[in-house]
């Protein structure tokens, strides 16, 4: 009996080491590694240590549906100036660059002191869902 415990935890251990693998190949554990992974990256274009900036071809409205997509916004935010996705811990801010857009993604924390005369009583960041726009 012994054994079969044996190979019965040496055949779980197997598959968990598999699913670990692919899950960490995949990279997208937050929005925040979500985008690492799908945008180019912008150094440059950083706000401080706080903000790390992003950029892609593609118009704001476009980027944050797929953003969306694969990471459920808690509040999302839409206005002239852009396109603002609130998460738990994370903020991605979307905004027009050329004919692409600027990604910034930053600690919620952070978010919320730079954009609040933006987002002014949206309830983008804060309490609740606030999801408008």
């Amino acid at each position: 009996m012994s054994r079969i415990c044996y190979l019965v935890a040496a055949c779980l251990a197997t598959v968990g080491l598999i699913i670990g693998g692919i899950a960490t190949c995949s990279g997208s554990f937050s929005p925040r590694s979500y985008v690492a992974g799908h945008y180019q990256r912008a150094a440059s274009r950083d706000i401080g240590a706080e903000a790390r900036a992003y950029v892609s071809t593609k118009p704001p409205s476009r980027v944050a549906d797929e953003i969306s997509r694969a990471w459920s916004p808690a509040g999302r935010h839409v206005d002239g100036s852009g396109v603002y996705l609130r998460y738990s811990n994370d903020s991605v801010v979307l905004k027009p660059d050329g004919t692409g857009t600027l990604i910034l993604v930053e600690a919620l924390r952070t978010a919320y002191r730079r954009y609040s005369g933006t987002l002014g009583g949206s309830g983008w960041v804060g309490r609740g869902d606030g999801s408008s726009g």
